[in-house]
């Protein structure tokens, strides 16, 4: 009697990393003594231990200059935060340690493959397509349902007010400001469209990118909306350019023409052009003034920043740093800001660097770089602190296992144009389902 293959069981996320995105999504605080602790740094110091075990353990395969940039940046906040402000910079710079080093290793320990990635892009997806209806009701009656909720829980993270724009008020849902929302929700638009919608219909795959993208723009932020248009026009590139192998130097090459173009020709900078389309036009004057402000600050202070202090700024600016990647050269110091750019551009580059990959691993890759490029894009323009901060780090950590896939032996140019005439149908390159085929191919 012959046996029919088992339909293949979903991939399934970590718990641990989804304990972590469970946790995330709760916004109480409590502070005990001057630490103030909420659900997901909670979750982050019960990972620890067992993050620190998988690493010894080899769980995420072989160290790469990514792991090792990161932590030398761990390493030196503290020790610029001790310079700073002595022994008191211990406890700041073990918050900093903690959320900086336990996302991003524990998704290189539990992201380790296809099916990990499916399962970590499909979870977000849904996070996303259940936020919708909060948001919705935030924009339209300009109360905040989700914190309202956490309010009568516990002590819950306050309501930011901003003017509405467009007849709408900028939804916050459970972060502290609307841009942040924008950011995180915004980054998951690429992985949806290529990631989950690899396997839905065309017309469920961008019903399911509609939601993350509309859910993401209700931030009514420049930022994450400059974001969300790139990872569309990233999208597209690559889907019009598809049989072109050097695509994606074109690009670059397309976008270094542009800038030397604007250096030789433009009668203002190009930060200056770009933030123009900002939809408030004092908050891009604001971000122009903070990186002359702030670049000033690192060089008076250029080796340990100003820490907690006060950064180097006129009275009459606010005290917030707008810029991801400028804020860690004012606070811990030029080698600060240099290894966290650094780390975030040699894990692109990383991930980037493997070739010959199946169609399924290429298109995770570029979805990946594309949600990399939504955060590298929106970190001149806020800082990722907090939660943010946290989910930042997890989404890097989340596609490093890229690295770690055998690259795929090219054949003959022959055999590819054989093969291109019995190609399998689509749905059969992914990795789940090649043991099935070939199990029905064996008992045939």
């Amino acid at each position: 009697m012959a046996l029919t293959p088992q339909k293949p069981t979903a991939p399934r996320l970590h718990w641990a990393v989804m304990l972590l995105l469970v946790t995330w999504l709760i916004p109480l605080a409590v502070f005990v003594g001057p630490v103030r602790l909420t659900p997901y740094r909670l979750a982050l110091l019960v990972l620890f231990i067992p993050c620190v075990t998988w690493l010894l353990q080899g769980r995420a395969g072989r160290v790469r200059l990514p792991d090792i940039l990161l932590v030398l940046f761990a390493i030196w906040t503290v020790i610029s935060l001790v310079v700073i402000h002595g022994l008191e910079g211990i406890q700041t710079g073990g918050i900093q340690v903690l959320e900086t080093l336990t996302p991003y290793f524990l998704a290189r320990c539990c992201i380790r493959n296809a099916d990990d990635f499916y399962a970590f892009a499909k979870v977000l997806t849904w996070i996303v397509a259940a936020l919708l209806p909060f948001a919705i009701y935030e924009a339209t009656s300009g109360h905040n349902l989700y914190l309202e909720i956490a309010s009568h829980i516990g002590s819950s993270i306050g309501v930011t007010d901003k003017d509405p724009r467009w007849g709408l008020r900028r939804v916050q849902l459970f972060f502290e400001h609307p841009i942040l929302m924008g950011v995180c929700l915004g980054s998951v638009f690429a992985l949806t469209n290529m990631v989950v919608g690899r396997r839905l219909s065309f017309t469920r795959r961008w019903m399911a990118s509609g939601v993350v993208f509309v859910t993401a723009a209700l931030s009514l932020s420049s930022g994450p909306l400059s974001g969300l248009v790139m990872q569309l026009a990233l999208m597209t590139w690559n889907r019009a350019l598809g049989w072109l192998r050097a695509r994606w130097a074109l690009l670059l090459s397309l976008i270094g023409l542009f800038v030397v173009a604007v250096e030789l020709f433009a009668k203002r900078p190009l930060p200056n052009i770009l933030l123009s389309f900002a939809f408030d036009p004092d908050s891009a004057f604001f971000r122009i003034v903070i990186w002359t402000y702030g670049s000033q600050s690192v060089a008076n202070h250029p080796w340990f920043g100003v820490g907690m202090g006060r950064w180097d700024h006129p009275s009459w600016m606010a005290p917030s740093i707008d810029m991801f990647w400028l804020y860690n050269a004012i606070t811990y110091g030029l080698p600060g800001g240099l290894l966290m750019v650094a780390f975030f551009l040699a894990a692109c580059a990383t991930v980037g660097a493997t070739r010959h990959l199946t169609p399924v691993h290429y298109d995770y890759r570029a979805a990946y770089l594309m949600a990399m490029a939504s955060f590298f894009l929106t970190g001149w323009m806020v800082h990722f602190w907090n939660g943010t901060y946290v989910f930042f780090l997890l989404m890097v950590g989340a596609g490093m296992w890229l690295r770690d896939v055998p690259e795929a032996q090219p054949k003959p140019a022959r055999l590819r144009a054989g093969a291109a005439q019995h190609r399998r149908p689509q749905r059969l390159l992914d990795p789940e389902l090649e043991p099935v085929e070939r199990e029905a191919r064996r008992r045939r």
